[in-house]
C-alpha cells in the first residue's frame, strides 16, 4: 500500500486556505472524497448552504465554538477552545486511520504546532497512519522538523495588496 503524499501550503502571504479549498475542488471533480478541518479560525467556514452542496464529495468541519480570533480569546475561554481543537485533532487521527476520506485538510495546523498545543512528535504520530490518505497542512510558519515530512511545500507570500475601493 502506498502512502498518501503531505503537502504544505505555507508562508505569510494571503491565499493559503483558498490554494487548499481549491485542491480540495480539484480532488472532488477527479471523483475523490476529501475532509477538511478547519483549526484556529473560530467557526471557519461556518454553515451554509453553499457547502452544503459540497458533501458529501467535500466535508467540511470546525471543533471551536468561540466567534472571535484565538488571540484574541481570555486565559480561559483559550483553555475551552484548547479542548475544543484536541476534538478536533482526534477527529482528524480517526479520519486517518480509518482512510475516511482520500484527502484530509487541515486547515491552519501549522499555527497549533506554534501554539503548542500540539507537538511535533504528535503530528508525525499522526501522519504516519495516513495510510494512501493525503494530507494539506496551512499555516503561517513552517519549521525545518515539520518540512521534512512533507512531499511538498508551497510557500505564498504576498508581493503586493491592494484594497478594492
Amino acid at each position: 500500500m502506498e502512502k498518501g503524499m503531505i503537502y504544505i501550503y505555507t508562508g505569510d502571504g494571503r491565499g493559503k486556505s483558498p490554494a487548499a479549498l481549491g485542491r480540495a475542488v480539484q480532488a472532488a471533480i477527479e471523483g475523490q472524497s476529501v475532509v477538511i478541518i478547519q483549526f484556529l479560525k473560530g467557526k471557519g467556514l461556518g454553515d451554509s448552504e453553499f457547502l452544503r452542496r459540497l458533501e458529501p464529495e467535500i466535508k467540511v468541519f470546525h471543533f471551536e465554538k468561540s466567534d472571535g480570533n484565538y488571540e484574541e480569546l481570555s486565559e480561559e475561554k483559550k483553555q475551552e477552545e484548547i479542548a475544543n481543537i484536541r476534538n478536533g485533532i482526534g477527529f482528524a487521527k480517526k479520519v486517518l486511520t480509518t482512510g475516511e476520506c482520500d484527502l484530509l485538510i487541515l486547515d491552519e495546523f501549522l499555527g497549533l504546532v506554534e501554539k503548542k498545543i500540539i507537538s511535533v512528535e504528535e503530528l508525525k504520530a499522526m501522519l504516519s497512519c495516513r495510510a494512501e490518505t493525503s494530507v494539506i497542512l496551512t499555516g503561517i510558519n513552517l519549521s525545518d522538523e515539520i518540512c521534512v515530512l512533507a512531499d511538498e511545500v508551497s510557500k505564498i507570500e504576498t508581493v503586493k495588496f491592494k484594497v478594492w475601493e
